[in-house]
C-alpha cells in the first residue's frame, strides 16, 4: 500500500497556498490560518491519532468556509432588499460595507403601470393628435389615421385614451336669478377671475352648494334636451354625435401598444433602455468579505465550519484507505462516522446561520420592538399611580 500523507505537526501559510486566494493577503486570514490548522487536527484527534490531511487541504476549507459565511449573509441582504436595490446602478463600489436605506422606488415602479391604465402617471407617452372631422361624417377610422399620421412602427398599434370632442363646461353658461339686485361685487370678484364663471354675489352669499348644483343641473338640461357632445370608440372606430357641420380638427390622446406592453424598463430621457443596473441576485454589487473586518462571532461559525468541511475530506481520504494493516491484523477506519458527522454540522450550522440572519431582518426587529412596546405598557399600567391634589 502506498504511504499516506499524514500531517507532521507543523504549518506554515503562504499567499498561494489556497485555491483562489480570495483573502491571502489580508493580515488577519494570514494569522488565523495556522492557528486553524492547529485547530482543526486538534479536534480530529493529533497527535494521539494521525490525521491524512496536508495544512494546504485546510487552507482551503478555511478559506470556502469564509466565503460561505458571506455568501450567506450577503443573500440574506439582496433578498431582505431586492425591492429597492432593482433599477440602481451597479457601479464599481461593492456595497458591502454600505448601509441600505429601504425606497419605496420598487413598489411605485409596480404601481406606475396602474397608474398608466388610470391616467395619472406612469412611463408610457402619451401622444397628441388631430383627425379631421368633415361635415356630414360621422365614423372616422383611427387604425387607418395611425397608419397615416403616428408613424408607427410595422406591427405596432394606438390605443386612443382620451378624445376632446366635450361640450364647453356648464358654469360658463351659468345664470343667476338674484344678479342685479344692487349689491355690485361683480366687478369686485372679476379682478379675481371669478366673474367670468358666475354672477360675484352667488360666490359672496350664497352656499356653494348651490353654485354645484345649478351647474350639474345646466349640464344634465343639455344631454336630456340638446344634441350634445359625446362619442363612442370600439376597435378604433370612432363615432361622433351629433354630426359635425364644418370641417375642424379633432384632437385626441393616445399611446402606443409597443411602448405599453414592453417589458424593458431603466430608460433615460431619451426612452434609451439603461444598461448597468441591478436586474437580478446575481448583479448585486456584492464581493467576498474583508476576513479583517468579520467579529469573532462570525469567526467562530467559520472555524466549526471549517472544522466540518475538513472532516468531510478526512472522511473521502479515509474512505479510500478503508483498512490499514498492522502487525498481525488491520484496523477498519471510520469513514461512515466522518462523514455523518460533517454533513449534519454542515446542515447544523448553516441552519443556525440563517436563523440568526433571519432574527436579525426588518419584519422580525419591527415584530420585537412591537411586542416591546406592548409589553412595557403591561408594566406600567401596574405601576401604582399617585394622586395629586391641587
Amino acid at each position: 500500500m502506498a504511504d499516506i500523507p499524514v500531517y507532521n505537526g507543523t504549518s506554515q501559510f503562504f499567499p498561494g497556498d489556497t485555491a483562489f486566494g480570495f483573502y491571502d493577503y489580508q493580515y488577519d486570514f494570514q494569522i488565523d490560518a495556522d492557528k486553524i490548522v492547529t485547530f482543526v487536527t486538534q479536534r480530529l484527534g493529533w497527535p494521539i491519532e494521525v490525521v491524512e490531511l496536508q495544512p494546504i487541504q485546510i487552507y482551503t476549507a478555511f478559506e470556502e468556509a469564509v466565503t460561505v459565511y458571506g455568501n450567506e449573509v450577503y443573500q440574506f441582504q439582496i433578498r431582505e432588499n431586492m425591492l429597492s436595490l432593482e433599477g440602481n446602478q451597479t457601479g464599481s463600489i461593492p456595497y458591502n460595507q454600505l448601509l441600505l436605506t429601504p425606497s419605496l422606488g420598487g413598489a411605485i415602479r409596480i404601481a406606475e403601470n396602474y397608474a398608466e391604465e388610470a391616467g395619472v402617471g406612469g412611463n408610457v407617452t402619451w401622444y397628441s393628435g388631430s383627425v379631421q372631422l368633415e361635415a356630414g361624417v360621422q365614423e372616422y377610422d383611427l387604425n387607418k389615421w395611425a397608419r397615416e399620421s403616428a408613424s408607427l412602427s410595422p406591427g405596432d398599434y394606438i390605443e386612443v385614451k382620451r378624445v376632446f370632442f366635450e361640450a364647453p363646461p356648464a358654469a360658463l353658461r351659468y345664470f343667476d336669478p338674484y344678479v342685479g339686485i344692487g349689491y355690485s361685487y361683480e366687478g369686485l370678484l372679476n379682478s379675481f377671475g371669478f366673474g367670468a364663471y358666475s354672477p360675484a354675489i352667488t360666490f359672496l352669499l350664497m352656499p356653494l352648494f348651490f353654485d354645484l348644483q345649478r351647474i350639474q343641473a345646466i349640464k344634465l338640461n343639455d344631454q336630456i334636451r340638446k344634441a350634445q357632445f359625446s362619442f363612442e370608440i370600439h376597435n378604433n372606430q370612432l363615432r361622433i354625435f351629433p354630426l359635425p357641420l364644418n370641417n375642424y380638427p379633432l384632437w385626441i390622446q393616445y399611446i402606443k401598444g409597443s411602448e405599453r406592453d414592453s417589458a424593458i424598463g431603466g430608460r433615460n430621457s431619451e426612452g434609451i433602455p439603461q444598461t448597468n443596473l441591478i436586474t437580478n441576485t446575481s448583479n448585486v454589487p456584492y464581493v467576498n468579505p474583508n476576513y479583517n473586518y468579520i467579529n469573532s462571532v462570525g469567526k467562530m461559525w467559520i472555524y466549526q465550519y471549517t472544522l466540518a468541511l475538513c472532516r468531510e475530506v478526512l472522511g473521502y481520504v479515509r474512505g479510500k484507505y478503508s483498512t490499514v494493516p498492522i502487525p498481525g491484523s488491520e484496523v477498519t477506519l471510520n469513514q461512515n462516522d466522518l462523514l455523518t458527522d460533517a454533513r449534519s454540522q454542515k446542515e447544523s450550522l448553516l441552519a443556525q446561520l440563517r436563523e440568526t440572519l433571519d432574527q436579525t431582518g426588518r419584519q422580525k426587529q419591527l415584530e420585537k420592538l412591537a411586542a416591546n412596546s406592548e409589553n412595557l405598557l403591561k408594566v406600567l399600567n401596574d405601576v401604582p399611580m399617585g394622586l395629586y391634589i391641587f
